[in-house]
């Protein structure tokens, strides 16, 4: 029971800084993003430095559905110590798009489960789930490419990309570009592809940085590449 109550008190101060570190002016900046908190990022992630790995606290702050207390709970979590399970009931309760991002790369892309939850989530009729499944199909074409089936990804890419739902379209994007990027063996189909579903051909994207359309990244990155290799 003192336990308990010891965990309770813990977890109610942890609420209470929270709130004493949201911003009205942040919380309606972010809301313009879909994400409902006003909590400066670098300050949370000050938070969780000084907190440090507490599983129990991290599995708390979550339960209270609080989009600020879940992203603090991914930072101060162990990704192992939770079950496949438990994952895929957290990425489907995570509406708000940056605890959806952290919650993919920061804890399920660290976990012993993450291939098999890619497989059951890319298929998912919930195009916000699916969009998980394609980050982590993503994460796949970077880093572990051996045994992923390029050419079908990019069959999938075709068929659907165009009247996805805006998060899955833009993670299927960023793997169509990704495709085109890493295997130049696939590039002309990926430039063909992006070339003619236009998808993200208007984005307004700002200087200096790379647009989001798939043939302007590919080009440019390779560009940047080969640039690379000649110096």
């Amino acid at each position: 029971m003192v336990e308990q109550r010891s965990e309770e008190r813990a977890l109610e101060t942890v609420m209470a800084e929270l709130a004493e570190l949201e911003d009205p002016r942040m919380r309606a900046v972010n809301e313009k993003h879909g994400d409902d908190h006003g909590v400066n990022l670098t300050r949370l992630r000050a938070v969780a430095k000084r907190l440090k790995t507490d599983q129990d606290l991290a599995e708390r702050l979550w339960a209270t559905g609080d989009t600020a207390a879940r992203l603090l709970a991914i930072l101060i979590c162990r990704p192992r110590a939770f079950t496949q399970q438990q994952l895929d009931e957290m990425l489907r309760d995570a509406r708000s798009p940056k605890v959806h991002d952290w919650l993919v790369n920061y804890v399920v892309k660290k976990h012993p489960s993450a291939e098999a939850l890619r497989l059951a989530w890319e298929a998912d009729a919930d195009p916000v789930v699916a969009s998980a499944g394609w980050a982590l199909t993503v994460e796949r074409v970077v880093k572990r490419p051996e045994g992923l089936d390029l050419s079908g990804c990019l069959d999938v890419v075709e068929a659907e990309m165009r009247d996805a739902p805006e998060r899955l379209q833009w993670a299927m994007n960023h793997c169509l570009a990704e495709i085109g990027i890493r295997n130049p063996g696939l590039r002309a189909r990926a430039l063909e592809i992006g070339e003619r579903l236009q998808v993200l051909r208007d984005y307004p994207t700002p200087a200096g940085c790379t647009s989001p359309y798939a043939p302007t990244w590919i080009s440019e990155m390779v560009n940047r590449q080969t640039a690379k290799d000649a110096s």
